[in-house]
């Protein structure tokens, strides 16, 4: 384990939403919306395409509890879910983690093209 992952404020202890055998949701530390949330494997690993089938099946479980917990305690209009795989990717945490982001009418001027937002100049492709 690098000095990063010991570092990591998902190996510490923080209130837990959900939690599976292989996984546990905790709010994202710093949120750009309400309810933003973390889903996170319990096995320290960087990349999420070294997960395991149970760990993916596992964690889609929790997304999928987290999106009913966030529809019925925030009431979003629509949801980004991402997962950032590598430093080029905007990686910072050696940690995979599932982003799950409510979504607002409103929250942004035009929402068209959601995450091909994360290239500005690619995001509006008509």
């Amino acid at each position: 384990m690098n000095a990063l992952m010991l570092d990591s404020p998902f190996l510490k202890k923080r209130e837990r939403l959900f939690e599976n055998s292989m996984g546990f949701v905790i709010y994202d530390k710093y949120p750009v919306s309400e309810g933003h949330c973390l889903i996170v494997p319990h096995r320290v690993y960087s990349s999420y395409f070294d997960s395991t089938k149970e760990e993916i099946d596992a964690l889609n479980h929790l997304l999928f509890e987290t999106k009913s917990f966030l529809d019925e305690n925030y009431q979003p209009t629509g949801y980004n879910v991402g997962i950032n795989c590598g430093i080029d990717a905007g990686q910072t945490i050696s940690h995979v983690h599932i982003h799950l982001i409510p979504r607002y009418e409103g929250d942004v001027n035009n929402p068209e093209g959601g995450v091909r937002g994360v290239i500005p100049d690619k995001q509006k492709y008509k």
